[in-house]
Order: C-alpha cells, then sequence, then structure tokens
C-alpha cells in the first residue's frame, strides 16, 4: 500500500473496499441543517390545509363512490371509505411527527436522507418525481378530455384527423389542449408559493361547496330501503342484495379501491421550507385534511347510495347520473361544474410538490444543480418548476397513461411504507446522533457501552436498558427491515382471503396465524426497546404498532399491483440509478463536506507532525497540496 492509500484510508477518502462503499451510500444528512432556506415562508396551516384537500379531493369523488358501490361492496361502501381512511390515517401521522422533526422541502426524500442514508433517499426522492409527474399528467389529460366531451368532442375530432399518433401505448392524437395548461399552471406555481396556493385554495373551497351542495341537495331524496333492498330484486351478477351484498371481502376489496382516493395528502410535507410555522402547522395540516376529506368521501357515498340502488349506478359519472335520473338538471350542471374545480385543484395539488422534490435533491447534489436555482425574485425553483412543467405537459400531450397510473401508486406506497420505517428508526435512535453521556453517582457513562448478557436479553430488553445506545438502535433496524420483509410474504397469505374467502380452508387459516406470529414478535421487540427522549410539538401514537401496521397495509397494496406496473417500475429505477452513479455519488453535499472536514484534519495531522518532527509522518506532509487540490477540484 502507497502512503497516498494509506493516507486516503486513514482519513475516510473514496477507495474501492467495500467498507467504503457502503460508508458512501448510507451517508446520512444531519438532522438539524443549519443553513438558512432561500425558499419564501409565506404558508399558513390554512394555506397547507387546503393544499392536501386539493390534492386528494379531486375527480374522485365525483367517481369512486359509484365505481366501488356497484362492483365492490354496495352501500357498504361507507365502510370501506372508513377503512381506507383509518389506513390513510395511519400514513399521515407518520407525516406529521416527520413535519415536526424536518420541516424541510422534499417530503418522504428528506425524511429517508436523514434516517437511512443517501443511496435510499435518491431513489426515494426518484420515485417521488415519478409519482408527481405521472399524476399531474394523468389529471390534466382527464381535465382535457372531460372539457373535450362536454363540448361534444370538438378536439379529438379534429386532432385525431389532422395529427393522429398511430403508435401502441401513445395517445391517438397529441393533446395540444393538456400541454398548454400544464404549462400555464407551471408558470402559475413559479411565479410565487403564496399566489398559486391563493389560486388554490379558491379551486378548494368551490371543490368544497359543491360537495356540500351534493350532500345536503340529496338529502331530499333518500331512501333507507335501498340499503336493504332484498336478494329477489337484486340482478343477477350484483350480489345478494342487503347493505353488503358481496361480503366481508368486497368490503375489503373496495377499501383497497378507496384506499387511492386518499392518495395525495403527503404534498403538504414538501412545502415545509415555505411553511411560517412548520412544526405545528404541518402535523395540523395532513390531519385536518384527511379528516375532510374522509367527511367528504362518506357524505357522498352515503347520499349517493340513498338515492339509487348501487346496481343503478354510473360508474364513471355516478353523481351526475343520480341527478339526471331524479329529474334535477340544475344540480346535474353544478356537479360538473364541480368536477372541473376538482380537476384544476387536483392538478394544482400534483404540480406543486415536484419542483420542490427537484429542489431538494438538487439542493444536496444529487440532482444538476440548475434544477434547484431560486429565482432572485420569486423566491421559487423557478427553472426546476418550468422543466419538470414542461416533462409534464409532454407526458400529457403525448402518451397514453392509463398503463401508467398503477406506477403513480407503487411509486405513493413505497413512500408511505418508507416514512413509517423512519418513524421507527429515528424513534428508537441515540439521542442527537453523538456520543452522549449520562453522568449518575459521580462518574460517567458512555452510551455506547452495553452491559454484557445473552443475545436474547438484549433483543427483548429484560435488563430494563432506559437509555438507547447503537446496539438498541440496530436492533431497531434489524427488526424493521425483517418486518418489511416478512410482510411481502404475509401479503401473499392474505391475497387468498380477499379474492377467494368463500373456499379458505383450515390450512389457510393456519397459515394466516403462523404468519401472523413473525410480525407481533418483531413489534414486540421493537417495543421493547429503549426511545429517544428528543421533545417534539407531535408524536405517532401508539408507536410501533401503528407505523407497523401502516407499513403492512402499503406492502399488501404494492404486492397486489400487476407485473407490468414492477417492469416499468424497474426501467425508471435504472435510470435513476444511471444518474446517481455518474453524477450524484460525486457531487453530493455530504461528500464535498467530508471531504472539507478531511482536509482540515490533514492539515492539522500534518502541521503537529512537523512540529514535532516526525520522520513518519513527514512523507504524508510532501503530499498534502495534492490531495488538497483534489478535494477541493
Amino acid at each position: 500500500m502507497t502512503a497516498m492509500e494509506e493516507f486516503a484510508e486513514y482519513y475516510g477518502m473514496p477507495s474501492w473496499s467495500v467498507t467504503n462503499a457502503f460508508r458512501v451510500l448510507t451517508r446520512k444528512k444531519p438532522l438539524e441543517d443549519s443553513n438558512e432556506s432561500k425558499l419564501a415562508k409565506v404558508l399558513s396551516a390554512f394555506d397547507l390545509t387546503a393544499l392536501g384537500i386539493g390534492s386528494t379531493l379531486g375527480v374522485g369523488v365525483y367517481v369512486l363512490a359509484g365505481e366501488v358501490s356497484k362492483q365492490y361492496a354496495g352501500p357498504a361502501v361507507v365502510v370501506s371509505f372508513l377503512i381506507a381512511a383509518i389506513a390513510s390515517i395511519f400514513a399521515g401521522l407518520c407525516y406529521a411527527e416527520f413535519g415536526a422533526r424536518v420541516p424541510k422541502a422534499g417530503s418522504a426524500y428528506i425524511y429517508s436522507y436523514v434516517t437511512i442514508g443517501e443511496f435510499i433517499a435518491f431513489l426515494i426522492g426518484w420515485n417521488l418525481i415519478l409519482e408527481y409527474a405521472i399524476g399531474s399528467a394523468s389529471v390534466v389529460k382527464g381535465l382535457s378530455t372531460y372539457l373535450d366531451q362536454l363540448c361534444g368532442n370538438p378536439m379529438s375530432s379534429f386532432l385525431g384527423t389532422h395529427l393522429p399518433i398511430n403508435i401502441d401505448g401513445m395517445g391517438a392524437y397529441p393533446d395540444l389542449f393538456a400541454f398548454v395548461v400544464t404549462i400555464l399552471f407551471s408558470l402559475g406555481i413559479a411565479v410565487g408559493a403564496k399566489e398559486s396556493t391563493r389560486v388554490n385554495n379558491v379551486f378548494t373551497m368551490l371543490n368544497l361547496g359543491v360537495v356540500l351542495f351534493v350532500i345536503i341537495a340529496g338529502l331530499f331524496k333518500v331512501s333507507s330501503s335501498n340499503w336493504s333492498i332484498p336478494k329477489s330484486e337484486v340482478p343477477e351478477g350484483y350480489g345478494n342484495g342487503g347493505f353488503m351484498p358481496y361480503g366481508v371481502s368486497g368490503i375489503i376489496k373496495g377499501a383497497a379501491v378507496c384506499f387511492y382516493g386518499f392518495i395525495g395528502f403527503d404534498c403538504i410535507a414538501t412545502a415545509g421550507e415555505e411553511a411560517k410555522n412548520p412544526k405545528k402547522s404541518i402535523p395540523f395540516a395532513v390531519i385536518v385534511s384527511l379528516a375532510m376529506i374522509f367527511l367528504a368521501y362518506f357524505g357522498v357515498s352515503t347520499v349517493l347510495t340513498m338515492m339509487l340502488p348501487y346496481f343503478e349506478q354510473d360508474e364513471k359519472a355516478p353523481l351526475p347520473h343520480v341527478f339526471r335520473i331524479n329529474g334535477w338538471h340544475v344540480a346535474e350542471y353544478v356537479v360538473s361544474i364541480g368536477a372541473m374545480f376538482g380537476l384544476c385543484s387536483s392538478m394544482m395539488g400534483a404540480m406543486f410538490p415536484l419542483p420542490r422534490i427537484v429542489f431538494a435533491m438538487s439542493n444536496d447534489g444529487l440532482l444538476f444543480k440548475f434544477l434547484g436555482d431560486i429565482s432572485e425574485k420569486y423566491k421559487t425553483p423557478f427553472k426546476g418548476t418550468m422543466i419538470t412543467g414542461l416533462l409534464t405537459g409532454i407526458l400529457a400531450a403525448v402518451f397514453n397513461l392509463s398503463q401508467l397510473v398503477n406506477m403513480m401508486s407503487i411509486g405513493t406506497l413505497l413512500a408511505y411504507s418508507m416514512v413509517a420505517s423512519c418513524v421507527l428508526m429515528l424513534r428508537y435512535e441515540v439521542d442527537d446522533r453523538r456520543e452522549s453521556r449520562i453522568v449518575g453517582n459521580g462518574r460517567a457513562m458512555s452510551l455506547e457501552q452495553d452491559r454484557p448478557c445473552a443475545l436474547w436479553r438484549r433483543i427483548f430488553n429484560l435488563n430494563g436498558q432506559a437509555v438507547p445506545t447503537k446496539q438498541t438502535s440496530r436492533i431497531v433496524t434489524y427488526s424493521v427491515t425483517l418486518f418489511s420483509l416478512w410482510c411481502m410474504v404475509f401479503s401473499q397469505i392474505l391475497t387468498k382471503f380477499e379474492e377467494d374467502l368463500a373456499n379458505v380452508t383450515s390450512f389457510d387459516g393456519i397459515k394466516l396465524v403462523l404468519g401472523t406470529i413473525p410480525l407481533v414478535v418483531l413489534l414486540l421487540i421493537i417495543s421493547r426497546q429503549p426511545t429517544s427522549g428528543v421533545k417534539l410539538s407531535f408524536k405517532v401514537p401508539l408507536v410501533p404498532w401503528l407505523p407497523g401496521i401502516s407499513i403492512l397495509i402499503n406492502i399488501y397494496l404494492m404486492v397486489k399491483l400487476d407485473i407490468l406496473t414492477w417492469v416499468r417500475f424497474s426501467i425508471w429505477i435504472a435510470i435513476g440509478l444511471a444518474i446517481f452513479l455518474s453524477y450524484g455519488i460525486r457531487h453530493s453535499r455530504l461528500r464535498q463536506r467530508e471531504q472539507r472536514n478531511n482536509s482540515i484534519a490533514m492539515m492539522r495531522d500534518c502541521s503537529n507532525s512537523a512540529l514535532l518532527g516526525g520522520q513518519e509522518n513527514s512523507k504524508y506532509s510532501n503530499e498534502v497540496p495534492l490531495i488538497l487540490m483534489h478535494s477541493t477540484s
């Protein structure tokens, strides 16, 4: 080994060993970043709440209730929405705690950067870019299609005739309207966070007003008999009538579909750096927005299934259909206008986080620097906003997005799982990530020193360790990893009960029980470990059980996605890996910070060695200028 190699190894500079490669990939961002944000802090708790509601309560409230009631759950769609809301609140509480811990732009990306490491954080951030880009493109595509149908399809007829696209997997024609609308929305978001949220607030309030109108107007036409229709009056293929025509399995299937109706609230966490008081407003906005979204879904689905039998619902446009059946044409038009506002607010909510994710990753050096440049005039990432808007517009204009919608779901569910895992790891991590000391009985005891004992006693903390150490933190990390992996196996067992509950055997029941035991044991091990003493304005209750259930639900829904979704997802990840390995890993701010610290330490040691006149260390001092030039280049 040369002197240069010895020096690089001693000071942790890059080398090709597996250990150093692992260290580089797991570099963690400091929990408290002293750098002052360049983004304008202008968003109130009301703005964040409206952003969450607008992003989540889009056109889904006008479609989901009819689709789920007719195909899956019947009148019990209200129970399906309740189950989906509870599952979403589990994920929302985890986001709320992290919003209180790390009020930075980037959402799940920054959360995983703080707790797991740089490599996983990049993958999560890259995933979120996919999620928001496809989400925005699909919403603007829906807006274009809805307007076209409302006007008698003039746009599709003209462009389909004069500018056809005869390529599989793409649209029938270039949707120029969708492209222009995307650019206009991007420009509005780029001009300023406060200005764009004001527009979003208007859209959201109008959307909520229409939802309230539907619920109140529908109450005059409800009939409880539609919740207890006898089997003899139900057409063939629509279950057994009553409140639960498709049974418990139908309610569970419906809940899985309804869960996607709550996706979008995580955009609140991406605006952490622009919130006036993020540690309080983010938890408040997440919880209030989810509660209001549930009430909207619950109210609409109740009125809808009481106004018209579930088997007569229209899956694509249930609300205009039910008012048309009852002869209320004014209400029909009001609902159509509400759907437009819902689409606009949903699009704003989907597009707003995208440049924030790109800004956070660029600011950390993992994506190209120019994407994170802040405009001096607007105090927003203007270039990043317009570039991501351009890419979203191209997606909406050229591609057929029907096959890509599931990719948005897989990115979201993975982010939810990572946030819940990060909450567990941080809750049981060594306080302040530094060598803490506890002083007692006149002597100091390092937290890194663990009393020797049997492995099983350490795992279940039978010695009553009250303060987290690196050893207890590692136990939690390993337990969370094993729990997530076992959730994949357990999800395969659960699938049998959902898809074919009538033919479940006793052997299937035994497999379910045996599959549950490892999950419970792993969560029990986590619960026995000492927790961090960090004071937060909001904490998730019932840790580790509540985040554990959230991880299980998210992984279960991911496992149910089709194989083509996983293939496309893998291609996207491969593109991201190429960017990370060729650019991000070399330009990471954490790497540059380490190099500066190494250079300072090297200069200090070389100065000391020169003063001591050590001959062995003098060979390093001769090479200092070369290394310093390399580290600062």
